[in-house]
């Protein structure tokens, strides 16, 4: 009966999960009996939940202080995982914190301070120098994506932020590569580790195929491919950004619906990019190996690798963006007649022929609406369903993924509608507010 359910249990049924991974239950299990958890596991695997749901365990309702500090190497993690945490409806408050975000927002949300604080390193820093919120009630440090950190060059920041956190009992270390030395500054001793990454056989589900191109600058070749691929999800890595905006443009010159993203735009494009690929608005998203990590983006049918990536470390993150759990993918790489197959992939692959006369790929089935107002402004979820049922006319079937953020929100619309109800709404008020309303190009 629900009355018996653990917290934890309760929050799994909140969420919808039929049943945890052997990984998460293993975290549940040992998380009493040990103060320091190394997890190894690739992207995509229930990382998030599997340090997420022993919190439950210790968290104290009486405490109104951080009482849990979790540190993300990039925005885009720090917001999923918040998002992730309030999906479970618990009682206890979650924010997060990174730049490109507002300061004063995250200053005021201190004023009733959460039980869990989400961060990047660096907006982290800058509010305990600050003195914006207490860290002597921090009892669990998350450090996630911790190889990611790292390499992002977090090391210092890391260490203040740690170094001022005096009240720690636990520590729990996530990381999608093996860890041959676990730095001093963390405070981990003495862990158990959680070992669930990629053996030689986990990407057995996975195809690798080549695709010769007879010209250095392979732009003609990838045009060809995704017209034989057709409107499938793909992820599309590049080695730089200089890349990802020239290709992006050429594909859309094409006539091929696309976006891209890299860490060099602003958080709300980042956002936004995000946003439309989630959604359906876009079914290709052509990337930095940014987006090999961390990021939750489900369901991806195929990825290219238009560059080489650098070493087979980045070759294996990017491909677990497909082929997860059970699931199979297919994986390309595009090489020129000067570039040599890398040696960690010399056998096993298969030589894809591009056959001609292919159409463009189909438009994608969603567009996304753009609303000027979030939870900053009190519009929830169910405010905007009702809103573009009644107002804009829709059926359920016709509204899809909705993202609510402080001060704006994104609906996915039928491509065929989104005109119609753009039209409908344009004057209308949610909850007796005039926002902004356009479609999200």
């Amino acid at each position: 009966m629900t009355q018996n359910l653990k917290p934890w249990e309760t929050a799994v049924k909140k969420l919808g999960i039929p049943s945890l991974t052997e990984m998460q239950l293993k975290s549940l299990e040992i998380h009493k009996s040990h103060s320091d958890i190394i997890l190894l596991s690739p992207t995509g695997t229930g990382k998030t939940l599997a340090f997420l749901l022993p919190l439950f365990e210790s968290l104290q309702h009486d405490i109104k202080q951080v009482q849990v500090l979790v540190i993300t190497p990039s925005r885009e993690l720090a917001q999923q995982i918040e998002q992730v945490f309030r999906s479970m409806s618990s009682d206890f408050k979650v924010n997060s914190c990174y730049g490109g975000h507002s300061m004063t927002t995250e200053k005021n949300n201190f004023t009733s301070p959460p039980a869990i604080l989400i961060g990047t390193p660096g907006r982290l820093a800058d509010h305990i120098r600050s003195g914006n919120f207490k860290t002597n009630f921090i009892h669990t440090l998350i450090l996630d994506e911790f190889d990611k950190s790292l390499e992002f060059g977090f090391k210092q920041e890391m260490s203040f932020i740690i170094n001022r956190l005096e009240a720690v009992e636990k520590r729990i270390l996530s990381s999608a590569t093996d860890l041959h030395e676990i730095p001093g500054f963390t405070g981990i001793t003495s862990p158990y580790v959680l070992d669930y990454l990629l053996k030689e056989d986990a990407i057995k589900n996975l195809t690798i195929n080549i695709v010769k191109s007879n010209n250095k600058d392979k732009l003609d070749s990838l045009f060809h491919l995704l017209c034989n691929l057709g409107a499938a999800t793909t992820l599309i890595f590049c080695n730089h950004r200089e890349a990802v905006e020239r290709i992006s443009n050429h594909l859309s010159q094409s006539g091929i619906i696309n976006d891209f993203f890299h860490g060099g735009l602003e958080q709300s494009e980042r956002e936004r990019m995000l946003t439309r690929f989630r959604n359906g608005s876009s079914n290709i998203l052509i990337t930095t190996d940014l987006a090999s990590r961390g990021l939750d983006i489900p369901d991806i049918s195929y990825i290219i690798h238009y560059q080489l990536p650098v070493t087979e470390a980045g070759f294996i993150h990017r491909n677990g963006r497909t082929a997860r759990m059970n699931a199979s993918g297919s994986s390309f790489l595009i090489v020129s007649e000067d570039e040599a197959i890398p040696g960690y992939i010399q056998a096993g692959y298969k030589n894809y022929k591009i056959t001609g006369g292919q159409g463009l790929p189909e438009k994608p089935l969603w567009q996304t609406l753009y609303i000027g107002g979030g939870k900053k402004d009190k519009i929830n979820k169910m405010d905007i369903v009702g809103f573009l049922l009644k107002q804009g006319g829709l059926d359920k079937d016709d509204l899809g993924f909705i993202d609510v953020k402080d001060h704006h929100s994104y609906a996915a619309i039928k491509s065929e509608l989104i005109h119609l109800v753009l039209t409908k709404v344009k004057e209308a008020k949610i909850k007796n507010k005039k926002v902004k309303i356009q479609i999200s190009y």
